[in-house]
């Protein structure tokens, strides 16, 4: 029998309990919480139950899932509903991918102060496109976008940026007809780095100020005013990373790229290669060279700890939605949005409040839970619950009679 695909839960659960002991007084609860939710997933520690095959009688355990944001295995499903909402959003209008990333002074800093400087990543890019969107001299109009953030990079290393995905457009002033970009160009890319930089830093100088920054370690001299400023100061500078990719096909493209990237965490499993007696092993692709595919070793204890650094503050939402797509008022400026357009309402949603979890992984995936793996015949059927807290191995199930 081959042997199963190595996990981030195998490393944790091998070298969890020695990191957690030795850098007991680095870890923050949200990074404990998220080191047992992956360990425990799908194993006897969350309970379960045993189905049985109505054809053949072949049965088999399924334990419950963490459904922490940060398990490598509990995304699929959250995805695929989160699509399925957002596909009733799509206006048949070209779209555009634009790119903010912070420098590494700022990347430091928002490590120590995550929740803080996240939520101004997100506020300060939002802003600036907005604002330079609004401008008669560029396009004119209120635009909408969606947000999401990411903090890694392929080495997972902390590289704080923000994802926006931007319909080509917006709503006149008026509120009377639509504006269009023009054709493959959504706005000036200078334009949007320098607006960005100067509101990020004014709002992270603002923070300071206020006394709501921290700093230990390392950073614990920026404590001192004029530390923070000499600290900022070649960020002040430098041109900041803002990128605006070539625009997707069609608004179902959009939908495609959005599931590689909301759900993500800092690394999935397949990308996992080798654990041995102390180091992991993993693929990553180097965009600083055209893209290579690498692999890299670290040392068990350096790779948890580069996982854990993208572990988020509980509540933070990292995707978020603003102008004419803003929560409050989306399905009212949606609706105006394709009058102008003379675009057709969305379809009607199939989903239903009792609908069972097989079912709409089925409609939302297109995989069943139901058919049999042995016979391929018949449907699986709950036949008993499985208490929580069983003394079993999940990756080596009890046999079932």
């Amino acid at each position: 029998m081959a042997a199963a695909p190595l996990e981030v839960a195998d490393i944790f659960r091998r070298f969890g309990p020695a990191y957690r002991q030795t850098h007991a007084d680095l870890l923050g609860r949200g990074q404990l919480r998220a080191m047992s939710a992956i360990e425990q997933c799908r194993t006897a520690a969350l309970g379960g139950h045993v189905e049985q095959c109505d054809a053949c009688g072949h049965r088999r355990i399924t334990y419950n899932s963490c459904r922490h944001r940060a398990c490598p295995k509990c995304q699929s499903l959250a995805r695929a509903q989160w699509l399925e909402d957002r596909e009733a959003e799509l206006l048949e209008v070209e779209y555009f991918h634009v790119v903010f990333t912070v420098p590494e002074p700022i990347a430091a800093i928002a490590y120590q102060n995550k929740r803080l400087v996240y939520d101004l990543l997100f506020r300060a890019s939002a802003d600036a496109m907005r604002t330079i969107a609004a401008d008669p001299q560029h396009l004119g109009a209120e635009i909408g976008h969606l947000a999401i953030l990411h903090t890694w990079g392929q080495n997972l290393l902390h590289h704080p940026h923000v994802h926006c995905v931007v319909p080509g457009g917006g709503i006149a002033p008026d509120g009377e007809h639509w504006i269009a970009c023009r054709p493959g160009f959504f706005l000036p890319v200078r334009v949007l780095s320098r607006l960005f930089r100067r509101l990020f830093l004014e709002r992270l100088h603002q923070a300071f100020r206020a006394g709501e920054l921290h700093f230990r370690g390392q950073l614990e001299a920026l404590r001192k005013a004029s530390a923070f400023r000499a600290h900022l100061a070649p960020a002040a500078h430098a041109e900041w990373v803002v990128y605006a990719k070539p625009p997707f096909g069609g608004p179902r493209q959009v939908l495609n790229y959005l599931g590689r990237y909301t759900h993500r965490v800092a690394i999935s499993n397949n990308r996992l290669l080798k654990m041995d007696s102390d180091r992991v092993t993993f693929a990553w692709k180097d965009y600083k060279h055209d893209a290579v595919a690498r692999t890299m070793t670290l040392e068990a204890d350096e790779f948890i700890r580069r996982f854990l650094l993208h572990v988020l503050p509980s509540g933070l939402q990292h995707i978020r939605h603003y102008g004419f797509l803003a929560n409050r008022h989306r399905d009212a400026k949606l609706a105006l949005c394709r009058r102008l357009l003379n675009a057709p309402p969305p379809a009607a949603a199939e989903s239903s409040t009792q609908e069972d979890y097989r079912d709409l992984y089925l409609r939302l995936t297109g995989k069943s839970l139901r058919d049999c793996p042995l016979c391929g015949k018949g449907n699986m059927v709950y036949v008993e619950a499985l208490p929580i807290g069983l003394l079993m191995n999940a990756r080596s199930p009890p046999r079932v009679p």
